[in-house]
């Protein structure tokens, strides 16, 4: 069959490859890996990297690093977001009793602890 018109293995073959024909033509069996699902905070790090640190960006992608380095950002910053609104909430007295009195005015500060912890892990893990 293949080796009927290859003399000599190819490196593919030699890795263990395999072919499948289609008319005349073989062509190498290949698949994509299958990627890990990149979170928001992931996806703004990979934006930023390919917009401002491109040279990072390549070597993080050439080394096959990029979407573990990615997902890996996600992780730290879903913890540290939880961790950040938890200590702000705390050290500014906002508590579930103030949830249970008057529910607008705990809103506004939680979201409001919330955009500062957000651009904290911005500044610290994203866009450095």
């Amino acid at each position: 069959m293949l080796e009927d018109y290859i003399v000599e293995k190819s490196f593919f073959k030699r890795m263990g490859g395999t072919y499948h024909q289609e008319g005349d033509y073989f062509l190498p069996d290949l698949s994509a890996p299958e990627l890990p699902a990149i979170g928001v905070w992931g996806q703004r790090r990979r934006r930023y990297l390919k917009e401002h640190r491109q040279t990072l960006y390549t070597a993080l992608l050439l080394s096959g690093e990029l979407n573990s380095n990615l997902t890996e950002i996600d992780t730290q910053v879903e913890a540290m977001l939880s961790q950040l609104i938890k200590q702000m909430a705390k050290q500014e007295g906002i508590t579930e009793q103030l949830k249970a009195e008057n529910q607008m005015e705990w809103v506004g500060k939680i979201n409001n602890i919330r955009e500062r912890a957000e651009e904290i892990i911005n500044t610290e893990l994203i866009y450095s």
